[in-house]
């Protein structure tokens, strides 16, 4: 699917977004911030995005990923008649997202608080390393920072080898869609009290919320869950094996019907009955056993064959997937989770699609990222009523 970056262009489609009335002022930086607001743009709020005229971001391709959707315009907060701008346009925002330290914007005199005198019913989405609380608020962090404080890091890598970071940016994109949640509940209880408030996250929070049982079998056995590669504790037969053409196969067949289906697959279907494997608490004990079982099978085969045959039987499992496979792939197509968009220098990308799918309300990608300030005109002079003799004014003075 494309976007051509016209207001009118949708790679899902024009039926009104589930946010349509929604106005969302973006002063986010990097990725977790400008990436709610991208959530929140894609299912049809309007989102404009706000940076400083003196150092706009570079657009990169991480900036017209997370930046989609957004318009764009630049003001100067260091300029009275920038916070003055800025305050305007808040004035009719219902959602403001930030992820400047704590207490920046209390500097500058444009604290949530503040802005809410004018308008009680704004939200301020509030990302930060650690929090707008607590003895560590003033931290800086980043996403890698933020996965070793709240112990992904740890627990990721062998066992007999240093920790290594996750493939993917977890910390950055799940606090972004814990954001847009927070404003969902926010936009929720507005409509009971009428008035707005703070959504509070510190990055390191979303994947320690996604850690799973660490905590409680901590709290039960006072110790910690170590490296274990590609093993969870528990979870069995669930591993990686090398196919004979050189591909890397996942198989996951952790409850009792998919280890029977499994077992029958390979044709070893009095595995089911082996003392090693029965009852379960014998095949949690004796997880190697079972893989070594499988990893020659495995081996025999080709990656299509070893697909054919586990499909057959309703095991699951997936080769180990590159860019290049999910790009390639029917299924991907088929929910539509490959896009082309255009960036801001004119380049065709390849970007991930939209998640959820809404069947009423879908999502959609309206417009590609901005250039700086390349809204200036329209959102100045529609929105706040600015002439063209003040735009060209601030525009003179260096606010915008």
């Amino acid at each position: 699917m494309t976007t051509d970056g016209s207001s009118d262009s949708s790679p899902v489609g024009t039926l009104p977004g589930a946010l349509d009335g929604v106005r969302v002022i973006n002063a986010g930086q990097i990725i977790a911030g400008p990436f709610t607001a991208t959530l929140l743009a894609e299912f049809g709020a309007d989102v404009i995005k706000v940076e400083s005229p003196e150092n706009p971001a570079v657009r990169t391709v991480q900036f017209a990923q997370d930046h989609r959707g957004q318009r764009g315009v630049t003001i100067n907060l260091r300029h009275p008649e920038g916070k003055a701008l800025f305050q305007k346009l808040c004035s009719t925002a219902d959602i403001l997202v930030e992820n400047f330290r704590p207490g920046a914007l209390e500097r500058l005199g444009l604290a949530p608080d503040d802005l809410r005198e004018e308008n009680p019913g704004l939200i301020a989405i509030r990302i930060s390393g650690y929090g707008q609380t607590g003895p560590y608020r003033d931290r800086t962090g980043f996403d890698r920072v933020a996965l070793g404080f709240s112990g992904m890091t740890y627990v990721t890598g062998d066992p007999d080898r240093r920790p290594v970071r996750p493939g993917y940016f977890v910390a950055d994109y799940g606090t972004g869609i814990f954001a847009a949640y927070g404003a969902m509940l926010a936009l929720r209880a507005r409509e009971t009290s009428g008035r707005g408030q703070d959504v509070d996250l510190g990055l390191f929070e979303a994947p320690w919320r996604m850690s799973g049982t660490h905590l409680p079998n901590y709290g039960l056995t006072g110790e910690n869950r170590e490296r274990a590669g590609n093993y969870y504790p528990g979870v069995v037969p669930a591993e990686q094996f090398e196919t004979s053409d050189g591909h890397h196969l996942i198989i996951n067949a952790t409850t009792q019907r998919p280890f029977v289906r499994l077992c029958e697959a390979i044709s070893q279907p009095e595995l089911v009955d082996d003392a090693r494997f029965t009852p379960r608490e014998n095949l949690v004990a004796n997880a190697d056993a079972i893989h070594d079982i499988l990893r020659p099978w495995v081996a025999e085969r080709t990656l299509e064959e070893n697909s054919r045959i586990l499909d057959e039987y309703a095991v699951p499992s997936t080769k180990v997937y590159a860019t290049s496979d999910i790009v390639a792939d029917p299924h991907y197509e088929a929910r539509e989770q490959v896009l082309t968009i255009e960036s801001p220098m004119g380049e065709q990308l390849l970007q991930p699609g939209i998640v959820p799918r809404l069947t009423e309300t879908p999502g959609s990608v309206t417009r590609r990222a901005p250039k700086p300030g390349e809204h200036n005109d329209e959102v100045f002079s529609d929105l706040l009523g600015l002439s063209a003799d003040e735009i060209a004014s601030l525009r003179d003075a260096g606010t915008i």
